[in-house]
């Protein structure tokens, strides 16, 4: 189990890269099925079961289909991102893990950089993309992070805490879908970018 563990940590921290580095909201949205994925494997090497099966069904199926269908009802200019490979947030992460003190056996190796790694990726993407709905993708990815740094503390009595999380999540995404379509229906253009040439 620990091979797999690591296995998906280290996928985890490539797929970040892969979402830096990715022009196509296509593209960024099979990624954050395959981290949804990845998460779902993660848990299962980690006795989670039952979590394991609730994030693949959430994060690995029912949001990236929600991701395609507003894809679906947007411009083709609306599709296409600038990318911009970023690997500062991974070498912090790294340097972070070394300076933050926790209680010794917490965190198996590499969760916590990987979990920073994956919160900054989506900031990243937050802030430094120009579409709707790759800012849409940054959340979801950012929330991945959060998920991971959490994991250690899925006991008994929190795993309905953190599927009350996921339940948020999928709320959070769905009316985020609902406001994209209703902007891309009223405006010609959703790059945010534009509200650069608004004047008084």
């Amino acid at each position: 189990m620990t091979t797999l563990l690591q296995s998906c940590l280290f996928l985890l921290v490539l797929s970040n890269y892969l979402l830096l580095g990715t022009r196509r909201v296509a593209g960024m949205t099979r990624l954050t099925a395959f981290q949804g994925l990845l998460l779902a494997a993660l848990l299962l090497s980690l006795d989670h079961a039952l979590l394991a099966g609730a994030v693949l069904l959430i994060k690995g199926a029912l949001l990236p289909g929600l991701l395609w269908r507003t894809q679906k009802r947007l411009p083709a200019d609306a599709l296409i991102c600038p990318a911009r490979r970023v690997g500062f947030g991974v070498v912090f992460s790294i340097w972070l893990d070394g300076k933050l003190v926790m209680p010794l056996g917490l965190y198996p190796p590499l969760l916590l950089p990987t979990g920073l790694a994956t919160l900054f990726c989506g900031f990243i993407l937050i802030v430094g993309r120009i579409k709707a709905i790759t800012q849409v993708i940054g959340y979801l990815v950012a929330e991945n992070g959060i998920f991971l740094l959490g994991v250690p503390l899925m006991t008994g009595g929190t795993v309905w805490f953190e599927l009350a999380l996921l339940l948020d999540v999928f709320v959070a995404v769905f009316v985020m879908g609902i406001a994209i379509n209703h902007i891309s229906d009223s405006f010609a253009s959703i790059d945010v970018a534009r509200f650069r040439s608004l004047r008084d």
